[in-house]
């Protein structure tokens, strides 16, 4: 019984892990630029000199899908969406480096150039600021240029250039927060090809229907182990009554 029930409890935690990741995901499936959590489970046994018979279960995080989602065109010009694979650098709320594919830009109070969940973009001097009287774009390139309002007919100025930055070959991790960040600290080096296509905006990658059939599964099997645990008592009591008889 001992053997049942520990199986039975690890699997039930494995179940509510995965639980949570799809609901995260699920919450996630209309939040721009948004990557899919993946998790793996895998069996996970006690080793020991006796016979190993006590089978548990590991769930874990291991990173997130990075395929691209669908574009959106918005028609906003501080709306961007990166078309390769390289992710927008912003100042995470600790000070640091992270990454993102949101692209849902606008100008705070302040004249900072921040995406919809209010992280700074990143530019080679740091925070990007621009000033709050000029009409702000963006280039393909990832240029922030400005036009005075007082010189319409004069080009626009271009004051900063957004970070896109190429994380193929580099462990990179998902945190809690939604950001990409360097495994071990660091950052990421600049992508010099990649392009952003102003008006656009890169939706979550997450297929809802997916999400909830996989929901109802996890649902299931949560419900079996349940059930499992009951099997283990009424086991339990049953040899219980068999030792009193005896």
């Amino acid at each position: 019984m001992d053997r049942l029930i520990y199986t039975a409890l690890s699997g039930m935690r494995a179940s509510m892990d995965q639980q949570r990741v799809l609901a995260n995901n699920m919450a996630n499936a209309r939040t721009p630029g948004f990557r899919a959590e993946l998790m793996q489970r895998t069996p996970v046994t006690l080793e020991s000199d006796q016979l190993e018979v006590r089978a548990q279960q590991s769930a874990v995080v291991t990173g997130a899908r990075m395929e691209a989602g669908e574009l959106m065109e918005t028609g906003q010009p501080l709306d961007i969406a990166v078309t390769g694979d390289a992710l927008i650098a912003v100042q995470a709320p600790d000070g640091s480096e992270a990454y993102t594919r949101r692209g849902d830009l606008s100008v705070s109070p302040s004249g900072l150039l921040v995406n919809g969940a209010g992280h700074p973009m990143l530019g080679a001097s740091g925070p990007v600021t621009v000033p709050l009287s000029g009409s702000v774009s963006i280039a393909d390139d990832g240029a922030v240029m400005v036009t005075d309002p007082a010189q319409p007919d004069a080009p626009p100025q271009e004051i900063a250039r957004i970070k896109l930055a190429g994380w193929q070959g580099s462990p990179i991790a998902k945190g809690l927060d939604n950001l990409f960040r360097v495994e071990g600290g660091g950052i990421l080096p600049v992508d010099e090809a990649a392009r952003v296509k102003p008006g656009f905006l890169e939706q979550s990658n997450v297929k809802s229907t997916e999400v909830l059939v996989e929901m109802i599964e996890a649902q299931r099997l949560f419900e079996m182990r349940t059930k499992l645990l009951s099997t283990a008592k009424e086991l339990d009591e049953q040899g219980s009554g068999l030792m009193r008889l005896t």
